[in-house]
């Protein structure tokens, strides 16, 4: 399995750093997507949580998301939303393709609906409390890890 990871105008320099940790533990992340006010990682915020797996996980910056995602579709890959909408699905009940980009969106805004619109798939993670939702290096690394479980 290939993955990509596409940060759609992350604010926190360390959610951008917990999710280059755990893209490199989970493996198979190709590279990472920073679009838009998501930080470089030439920001020292970043590397508190990323403690180095900025040098084992390629990335590159973006000025705008949809930049990222034209690029990834013209490469063949299907572009996977992680946002709460009426029709996204349960993250543990899909089939992934063999090479995906996960999008992952701003903290409160969450994914951009243009880009909602350029995907193939909507998914979420259900959440069995009563919060609706988790903050997003937790559910990246959640749903990395679910699709490169053995």
């Amino acid at each position: 399995m290939e993955i990509h990871i596409v940060l759609d105008n992350i604010r926190s320099a360390f959610n951008v750093g917990s999710i280059f940790r755990s893209a490199d533990g989970a493996g198979n992340v190709k590279k990472i997507y920073l679009c838009g006010i998501t930080t470089d990682i030439d920001n020292p915020k970043l590397d508190k949580t990323a403690l180095g797996a900025t040098d084992m996980v390629p990335s590159q910056h973006y000025d705008t998301t949809l930049e990222a995602i034209e690029e990834l579709k013209e490469k063949g890959i299907s572009i996977y939303c992680v946002e709460l909408t009426k029709d996204a699905q349960n993250f543990q009940k899909i089939e992934y393709p063999k090479k995906v980009a996960l999008v992952f969106g701003h903290e409160k805004k969450g994914v951009d609906p243009e880009i909602l619109k350029r995907a193939d798939k909507i998914i979420y993670i259900p959440m069995r409390g009563r919060k609706e939702s988790l903050n997003v290096a937790n559910c990246a690394s959640i749903i990395l890890y679910e699709i490169t479980r053995d």
